[in-house]
């Protein structure tokens, strides 16, 4: 399998250059050229998530080998995972699912992928014969940047430099990056939102000049971003997976469809679900859960994608996004792969801040995706509602999705069988989902971190791991910059 950009659709890399590269030349997206490949269901059935991910991830890594594959979903998730089905499914109702993404070592669904790509890109820059050192450059809206963090910490021939908003994240998810150990480590605080950080890590990895610098240096850009093809291959996996448990034990029929419920930001997640149903996996609806930047539900409603609008924090930090990147892929699949359209569509989000697609490819989104949003409100009733109803914790991205499946069954009326992705531990968010449990007064003297001792008593739930002592451990990063100072934070870090 060869991959092109999605703004270049002729010339063609090798899935070693697409993940060690993580962004196309052009500043496009890579995608797989070839036709997708398509998943044999019922030999997967009796599987454990290790032989189930080789299956699905050997046929776009052709020049890997066996061994080299399973080599690396071994080390990914051999250990680290608390919970020996990787991603375990909780019935919630009948016909109705959480698909637990978070008993990884971050506690949040990024494990999945980012536990994955180091080793990926590993045996990539060895297929390739390079030797340079591996920059791995991040933007993140809080979970992506410990998971990069925790899976690049002190590999060989990698250094990994996070840049996250300074009042974008929860305080846990901020203690987790900045208390982070590794000699190859770098955490940077951003004045401004997620799409600020974001801009700035595409500007440098697009940036010839600091291509050529780098190099003089040994060094080498890719990303652990979703943009990177690596980060969205592994979690095609679980998708997978979740249907094949449910035929498993007995819940749907073989050949059903299932909805998934997604909660959205950046659409690397969602788009995985999407690239799965072209792998011939039985997908119904694909769910798009937004929060209050709802700029995905209002395109997918009126096929108007506008960045011009006014940026919210909310109780879901990590869907605090207004350009949601991986948006350019679907357009890229769904406009016969037509590279002019996407570039003309990206230019003009660029120069004017918006873009409007045409009526066929409303219709073609229309056909498997629905959206709605949910405020902070919603999200708190959500968290409420889950306990009281399904003695069920959730965290707030995933109350979300909750809250807006409730409104997608009122809407349709559809009894299909539903998974919601459920994207981090609520012991992560600690702070939102006491205040949705418990009285003010409860709560009050409670600092962010101690919240989770707080939710921990409350419901007779343990704290995760990776989570106890978060506020014991040293601050080692405390760097803030403003967003034209994102690159020479990266040149004064690397010594160039």
């Amino acid at each position: 399998m060869d991959y092109c950009s999605t703004r270049e659709g002729n010339k063609l890399f090798t899935a070693a250059e697409t993940i060690s590269m993580g962004l196309a030349p052009d500043g496009g997206l890579f995608v797989p050229a070839g036709p997708w490949p398509q998943i044999s269901l019922d030999n997967l059935i009796d599987k454990g998530y290790f032989e189930r991910a080789a299956a699905v991830i050997s046929p776009f890594l052709e020049r890997f080998s066996a061994a080299e594959i399973n080599s690396s979903l071994q080390k990914a998730y051999g250990t680290g995972f608390s919970h020996r089905g990787i991603a375990p499914l909780h019935l919630l109702a009948k016909g109705l699912f959480s698909l637990e993404l978070w008993h990884g070592p971050t506690s949040a669904f990024k494990d999945l992928a980012l536990q994955f790509l180091p080793h990926l890109l590993r045996k990539a820059k060895e297929k390739r014969g390079d030797g340079s050192t591996a920059v791995i450059l991040t933007a993140t809206s809080g979970d992506t940047g410990k998971a990069a963090l925790a899976g690049f910490c002190d590999l060989p021939g990698t250094k990994v430099i996070v840049f996250y908003p300074l009042e974008g994240v929860s305080e846990i998810q901020r203690r987790q990056m900045i208390t982070q150990k590794g000699k190859n480590v770098h955490v940077v605080a951003v004045r401004g939102n997620f799409d600020h950080a974001q801009a700035g890590v595409k500007e440098m990895l697009t940036d010839g000049a600091l291509a050529g610098r780098m190099a003089a240096g040994g060094l080498k850009f890719s990303s652990a971003n979703s943009i990177n093809w690596g980060r969205l291959l592994p979690q095609m996996v679980y998708y997978f997976s979740a249907y094949l448990d449910l035929r498993r034990d007995g819940h749907i029929e073989p050949g059903e469809r299932v909805n998934f419920v997604v909660p959205t930001g950046n659409f690397g997640n969602i788009l995985a679900g999407f690239y799965a149903s072209l792998m011939g996996l039985p997908v119904h609806r694909l769910i798009c859960a937004a929060n209050r930047n709802h700029v995905l539900t209002d395109f997918f409603r009126e096929g108007c994608y506008n960045r011009k609008r006014p940026f919210y924090r909310t109780l879901s930090p990590s869907m605090d996004i207004l350009v949601s990147s991986n948006l350019e892929r679907l357009l890229f699949e769904l406009s016969d792969r037509d590279p002019a359209k996407v570039g003309s569509w990206m230019q003009a989000l660029r120069e004017r801040g918006f873009y409007q697609i045409d009526p066929a490819l409303r219709r073609a989104l229309a056909a498997i995706f629905w959206s709605d949003y949910a405020d902070d409100e919603e999200t708190v009733a959500a968290i409420s509602k889950s306990y009281r109803q399904y003695r069920y914790l959730i965290d707030p991205h995933t109350a979300v999705a909750l809250s807006v499946y409730e409104k997608y069954r009122a809407a349709t009326g559809d009894q299909t069988a539903t998974v919601i992705a459920s994207t981090a531990s609520p012991f992560k968010f600690a702070e939102s989902v006491v205040r949705a449990l418990l009285p003010p007064e409860r709560a009050a003297g409670h600092s962010a971190l101690g919240m989770m001792p707080l939710l921990a008593e409350t419901t007779g739930l343990d704290i995760p791991a990776p989570l106890v002592d978060l506020d014991l451990q040293p601050v080692r990063h405390t760097g803030v910059v403003d967003r034209p100072g994102m690159r020479e934070e990266v040149l004064g870090y690397l010594d160039l």
